[in-house]
């Protein structure tokens, strides 16, 4: 069976496990199958950067303590892995033989998509359209990806090549989901504030012909979840008229558990939350009736 929509996942902070998605991508399939849609025609890829940073870090970790005596490690583990991980990636110029992180994490993110459109495009004739594409984005990942995005489309539209389809390029970015986002931290380095646009200029095309134009804006929206005791999760239309269009809705929710939901700690508990989950299974499945 051909896929009709691709589903593009991206963690945030942290010291993740490239399994990160298991329990949404579960959750997803559950929903959507008892949506009446067959789970089956939907590609989910992850795309795993922690790598990127995880190891420098524990070395940082490593040497800060092995001569001195650091209480709450634990803690500062968190910080580090979290706070270091927004330092190291920011779209600066380099000093020789400093790190670009940012690139870095642009490659991990471009072989993703890339092979997230193999795997759907597999068996598929080479004149077939691109098919929808959905991106679930959490925490400094939402950033990343936005940053992504706005990049892929520049090259795209400057005519260099790269990405070289519509796919890579997010012209059929038919849903954005951002979980626990922290976009309006980075804001403050802007005089304005251009959001992405969702969905994508060529999104009309990855619909059978004859779909009113109409239904597909209706189905293809720009999502945003953040728990209120999230101190990382922020709502993104009050950040200005531009994000006030831009963004579909900002939706509050309850994510963890006992001893989670009241507090920060929820910040790490959106990919498995059964109502984060039921909502965009309800999204994905708008578009996938119009396919």
């Amino acid at each position: 069976m051909a896929y009709s929509l691709g589903v593009l996942f991206i963690h945030g902070i942290g010291d993740q496990e490239p399994d990160y998605a298991h329990g949404m991508t579960e959750g997803l399939i559950a929903h959507l199958d008892r949506l009446g849609i067959d789970p089956a025609t939907v590609c989910f890829e992850s795309v795993w950067w922690s790598p990127a940073l995880a190891q420098r870090e524990e070395d940082l970790i490593r040497r800060l303590g092995a001569r001195n005596r650091l209480d709450w490690m634990s803690l500062r583990r968190f910080v580090v892995h979290s706070l270091a991980d927004a330092l190291a990636y920011q779209d600066v110029a380099r000093s020789p033989g400093q790190l670009d992180v940012y690139d870095e994490v642009h490659a991990v993110i471009r072989e993703g998509v890339a092979r997230l459109r193999r795997r759907v495009r597999e068996g598929v004739p080479e004149e077939a359209p691109e098919v929808p594409l959905a991106v679930v984005a959490h925490s400094l990942g939402c950033h990343m990806m936005s940053n992504y995005i706005w990049d892929a489309r520049a090259a795209a539209s400057s005519g260099s090549g790269e990405p070289a389809n519509a796919f890579e390029a997010f012209g059929t970015l038919a849903l954005m989901v951002t979980l626990g986002c922290n976009i309006p931290l980075f804001t403050l380095a802007y005089q304005s504030l251009t959001p992405i646009d969702v969905p994508g200029a060529d999104v009309l095309s990855a619909f059978p012909p004859g779909t009113r134009p109409t239904d597909v804006a209706a189905a293809c929206r720009w999502l945003n979840f953040y728990d209120p005791d999230d101190v990382l999760g922020y709502p993104l239309k009050p950040l200005s008229s531009t994000y006030g269009e831009a963004v579909s809705a900002d939706i509050t929710v309850n994510v963890g558990g006992l001893l989670s939901s009241w507090n920060p700690r929820s910040h790490t508990a959106y990919w498995t939350d059964d109502d984060v989950i039921s909502n965009v299974a309800r999204a994905l499945s708008e578009i996938l009736e119009l396919l």
